[in-house]
């Protein structure tokens, strides 16, 4: 066969880059999504510091927790933006909610074979399919009560968390610890649901007017205010002080839970860090309806596979301690990989690999995956314009 001639490659690649410019994506979504993932690589490839607002010399911390609610809250925009479409066409609901479900499944064993390398870092897949699963049930649901179920399990759930996690982390190698591993509860779904709901809220949003987007972001912003600097200080200082595993019904033991720290699951971070990428998000799709998309594309199209390119670097990291025997007897699996500085390598190589990609072949390859298992649904092509991943 042979090769395609020069007009017919400029085709390709001109109908490639233009793919993310499709009517019904938002390119705000996915240069998010690319921010998410790149705060993800760098919370877990190097050692950032403990964040303080007041000292620019830490800012590097904001990629530490926040980067996967802000993932995890992009799954609840993606869903509203499907949702929009599953509402202007009656009868492909219960088709809509079969294909995330399918898609929720495979992302989360994808999670669960991840688990396997024993890589040293939270992997947020496994509590990813949960969440889709528990959003593909409030795909419809009135944005007021998603609003109010955001609110309520944000202020709510970190109390019941906090319970459950009163003895701190399960025995390794017990059952309790096989099923946190299952649901992911490093990222606890009683929680995180909030952050879904609000993305939910958030993709109509986007999906009806400039003006709403605004509006999310400013509300985004004014609750990281609240969450940070209101708060989360009061359950921050007890923690400090006192220790994180206190009495349950205590005096000190409430006002814990309302710490902000991340991965803390306090309501001080659920309302802070939610905030931040409600604020993120909206700016973002600010930005991606300027011509400074443009200038982004790059991190546009990691955002279009995000699967893909978190995947990826964990495969990597797990290859490397497969590939050496002293890994866990002499060197430790996260301070050793991090002592190799393998941010930028990483960043570098799997951006410009997922470039090649979407140039070259389209939707990137886990993505591709996902697509063809949930084809059966009615709802492919409305999932597919959702973008959801």
């Amino acid at each position: 066969m042979s090769p395609p001639s020069s007009p017919s490659l400029a085709a390709h690649l001109s109908r490639n880059v233009r793919r993310l410019e499709q009517p019904r994506r938002e390119p705000g979504i996915d240069l998010a999504r690319g921010l998410a993932v790149l705060g993800m690589f760098a919370a877990h490839l190097m050692v950032v510091p403990e964040l303080v607002w007041a000292d620019p010399g830490t800012w590097l911390g904001v990629v530490e927790g926040r980067s996967s609610i802000l993932f995890a809250t992009l799954a609840g925009v993606s869903l509203g933006l499907l949702a929009r479409s599953a509402s202007q066409a009656p009868g492909i609901q219960a088709g809509a909610r079969t294909s995330i479900a399918i898609r929720a499944a495979v992302i989360w064993a994808i999670g669960l074979g991840l688990l396997a390398f024993e890589i040293p870092v939270y992997i947020v897949l496994p509590a990813y399919g949960v969440l889709l699963l528990i959003g593909a049930i409030m795909l419809t649901w009135s944005t007021r009560w998603l609003l109010a179920t955001s609110l309520l399990v944000a202020v709510t759930a970190p109390f019941l968390v906090a319970f459950i996690n009163r003895h701190g982390p399960p025995v390794p190698d017990s059952a309790a610890e096989a099923v946190f591993d299952a649901l992911g509860w490093n990222y606890p779904f009683v929680l995180w649901v909030a952050f879904v709901a609000a993305g939910l809220v958030a993709g109509r949003a986007v999906a009806h007017s400039t003006t709403r987007t605004l509006v999310m972001a400013a509300g985004g912003a004014v609750a990281a205010v609240v969450g940070y600097g209101v708060v989360g200080p009061a359950g921050n200082a007890v923690v400090e002080t006192h220790g994180e595993y206190l009495p349950p019904g205590t005096r000190l033991w409430a006002l814990s839970v309302v710490q902000s720290f991340p991965h803390s699951s306090g309501v001080g971070e659920a309302v802070g860090s939610g905030g931040f990428a409600l604020a993120v998000i909206g700016l973002c799709v600010l930005i991606g309806r300027t011509a400074v998309r443009w200038l982004l594309w790059p991190m546009r199209v990691l955002g279009s596979m995000p699967l893909t390119a978190y995947v990826a670097h964990l495969v990597v990291w797990g290859i490397w301690i497969l590939a050496n025997p002293e890994v866990g007897r002499v060197i430790d699996p996260l301070d050793g990989f991090r002592a190799l500085d393998p941010f930028w390598p990483m960043t570098l190589g799997i951006t410009t690999g997922c470039i090649l990609w979407a140039l070259l072949v389209g939707r990137g390859p886990l993505e591709s995956l996902l697509h063809f298992l949930a084809s059966p649904s009615v709802a492919h092509e409305h999932l597919k314009d959702a973008q959801s991943t």
